[in-house]
């Protein structure tokens, strides 16, 4: 017998619930970027170590739904969210959630107005245009006995990110974090600080200040605020500040810092 919950919203609507805490309630949610390798191995390895949420890399990485749902679906039967970025093509919406992810993130929001059309393609009627297509991995490939209940909880099962990365984004911040569409507001900081003028420099007063004052108007909203931190030590300074929301280093990140510290190790002791 499957050991999968009945309810194949759960995973969803607790991940929102938990994002709803996040930094102000709660402690921050951990996510890992996984932007090649989609296999389920790397879901289990990702869960083992104790993250949160998997933040699966759609704009810059070259991936196949199919594979995108395989993996999801393996990490929704380890208990473990996963988000995507999307852009505002009916479409493709469709498709990501179908696969069964837990959030949509939108790359460049600039606006409410983008929040809400993605919420539209997103949600189901009465408070969305979204398609119904049971038995894909938003169902855990089952057709559900209820359709009105899923229907209603699948509404409150999708979290909405919107991700600020541009001058424009800033401009509008009070809106967006305004937005009753929105569940995160993340900025994304190497194109933020592009934006800002300083290419790279995660920690300079500007692109720190402008993130602050963004935070503050989240909290202002009591929205979860979350980023890149550029490391462990700047991270503990956003949680004191009140972010509840990393997506962290990716896998490539991670494989290629443990293979440096194997080799170093290896070759720092040696006696040739």
């Amino acid at each position: 017998m499957s050991k999968r919950p009945a309810d194949p919203t759960a995973l969803g609507r607790a991940f929102r619930r938990r994002l709803r805490r996040a930094g102000a309630e709660g402690p921050p949610a951990l996510g890992c970027m996984v932007s090649e390798y989609l296999r389920p191995s790397m879901a289990t390895l990702l869960a083992e170590a104790g993250y949160d949420f998997l933040f699966v890399e759609t704009e810059h990485a070259f991936l196949q739904t199919p594979e995108l749902a395989g993996f999801v679906h393996a990490a929704r039967g380890l208990g473990l969210p996963a988000i995507a970025k999307t852009d505002l093509d009916r479409g493709e919406v469709t498709r990501l959630l179908d696969t069964g992810l837990c959030g949509l993130q939108l790359p460049r929001t600039e606006s409410p107005e983008q929040l809400a059309e993605l919420a539209d393609y997103a949600l189901f009627p009465p408070k969305g245009s979204r398609a119904g297509a049971p038995g894909y991995g938003s169902t855990d490939y089952r057709i559900p006995e209820d359709h009105g209940a899923w229907l209603r909880r699948a509404n409150q099962s999708v979290s909405i990110v919107a991700h600020i990365e541009t001058a424009e984004g800033l401009r509008n911040a009070a809106a967006i974090a305004a937005s009753p569409h929105v569940d995160v507001v993340y900025v994304g900081p190497y194109d933020f600080s592009i934006a800002m003028g300083r290419p790279g420099d995660y920690d300079h007063p500007d692109v720190t200040g402008p993130m602050r004052r963004i935070l503050r108007l989240c909290r202002e909203r009591r929205v979860c605020f979350g980023t890149t931190p550029s490391g462990p030590g700047t991270a503990r300074d956003w949680v004191r500040r009140g972010a509840g929301f990393f997506e962290l280093g990716s896998e490539l990140e991670l494989t290629a810092r443990a293979a440096r510290a194997e080799v170093e190790a290896y070759r720092g002791g040696s006696d040739n």
